[in-house]
């Protein structure tokens, strides 16, 4: 029985923890360098444990992989949940920051800047910033409750937004319905006696 060799996502999956930026490289050649199909590639290929490269750039450390692969336009996608315990990709890297912190915390800063999302929860419903167990990153504490503080804070203006539009619209509303009863209104009046 003859194999084909690897798959893309597998070679994927390789460069990602061995960071292989040449394998990667050759992946993405393969795939004619078009962002959607890199994507698809990356938001889809998953280890058994369904780890995505992202979850394994952060768990190893490879950094090239990871920024080569951030880099790429066409969606992908920065918070996915792996099947073990449900950790991100920010996860993971807060995992390795606790054995490599000036490392790892350049890596979450990063993850952070294309929009990873500090208040994401595995499945033990923890978030990242829960996994950190020493006071030697502080630096690492402090950049991940900023984060959430502007999460929070972009989600509550979109929200102060969304409630804004709707009064708008409700006042529309009731100015056209003013419009329509005025005449019942005046109709309707209680006169003076």
């Amino acid at each position: 029985m003859e194999t084909d060799g690897a798959s893309q996502g597998e070679q994927l999956l390789d460069a990602a923890r061995r960071n292989n930026i040449d394998l990667l490289d050759t992946v993405f050649e393969e795939l004619n360098e078009d962002p959607a199909k890199i994507a698809d590639v990356v938001n889809h290929s998953k280890d058994p444990f369904g780890n995505t490269a992202l979850h394994l750039c952060c768990r190893y450390g490879s950094w090239d992989v990871l920024d080569k692969i951030l880099d790429q336009e066409g969606g992908i996608e920065v918070d996915p949940h792996n099947t073990i315990d449900g950790d991100t990709p920010l996860h993971a890297a807060v995992k390795y920051a606790q054995d490599e912190p000036e490392h790892g915390l350049f890596i979450v800063q990063n993850l952070i800047e294309v929009g990873a999302d500090p208040r994401a929860k595995n499945n033990n419903n923890e978030k990242p910033i829960d996994l950190i167990h020493s006071s030697e990153l502080d630096d690492l504490v402090d950049l991940l409750q900023g984060a959430e503080l502007v999460a929070d804070n972009a989600g509550e203006s979109t929200k102060e937004e969304e409630e804004e539009i709707i009064d708008n619209e409700d006042d529309e509303d009731d100015d056209e319905d003013d419009d329509d009863n005025s005449d019942d209104a005046d109709i309707n009046a209680p006169k003076d006696n």
